[in-house]
């Protein structure tokens, strides 16, 4: 993507989950605070399929000297997709067009994360190159990695095919908020000029590893919560 000179870069962080998230621990209040002692710009809360802590974070955000940016980690038919910017929930279960079209009718835009990460729900083994080619950017840094070989096969792709770019933490817990970010170039310090400078690349990637005790610590809790909420879900 051509790059062009803006007046402002901020720095956010557009994977984090709270505790609403099957695998997330803390609430949005925790995350707020993280990442505004770190000093970002922005944080965007996408839970798993549920999107009240984000919109309550989105409304709280000034208070924490925060843009204020809606979002939730949608479950499409052939994997995760980030809706940053939404006015209302989009639905889980569509195929990945589907899921696309959906996010843009809600004022958002569609961010691949992990696309090549299968066990980790990454949608490039289940779609064509030119369906994934339809989102508006691939997280081509998730810090939630073991080897980088991921990471270096969407940026990759992203660069053939001339997709902007986006980083993520994907934290769980808020210590971790902040771990991968991206750079925006934009026109001023709004949702909706961010939203814009990511839909024509104007960003960088910055990150860092997640520690791996910390990323299997994440999983292995993910799963239980995942447990616990299906035998209640049974029993209830």
């Amino acid at each position: 993507m051509g790059r062009r000179q803006r007046e402002i870069v901020l720095t956010v962080e557009l994977h984090a989950h709270s505790e609403m998230s099957y695998d997330g621990r803390d609430p949005v209040e925790m995350l707020l605070a993280q990442a505004s002692a770190i000093g970002l710009d922005a944080l965007v809360i996408t839970d798993h399929d549920e999107f009240a802590a984000s919109r309550e974070a989105a409304d709280l955000a000034p208070e924490y000297d925060l843009i204020g940016i809606t979002g939730m980690e949608v479950t499409s038919a052939a994997g995760h997709v980030l809706a940053i910017g939404i006015e209302k929930q989009v639905p889980a279960g569509l195929p990945f067009t589907e899921t696309i079209d959906a996010i843009h009718d809600r004022g958002g835009i569609a961010i691949v994360p992990h696309p090549f990460q299968k066990s980790r729900s990454g949608v490039a083994p289940n779609v064509s190159t030119e369906a994934l080619r339809r989102a508006d950017a691939l997280e081509v840094y998730n810090s939630r990695l073991l080897t980088g070989r991921s990471n270096r096969r969407a940026e990759r792709f992203a660069r053939k095919y001339d997709i902007p770019m986006t980083a993520g933490s994907d934290a769980h817990i808020a210590e971790l908020v902040g771990q991968a970010v991206t750079l925006v170039d934009a026109d001023e310090p709004t949702a909706d000029s961010v939203l814009d400078a990511i839909r024509t690349g104007q960003t960088t990637v910055e990150g860092k590893r997640t520690p791996w005790r910390i990323s299997f610590r994440q999983a292995a809790g993910g799963v239980k919560r995942r447990i616990k909420n299906r035998l209640s879900d049974a029993l209830g």
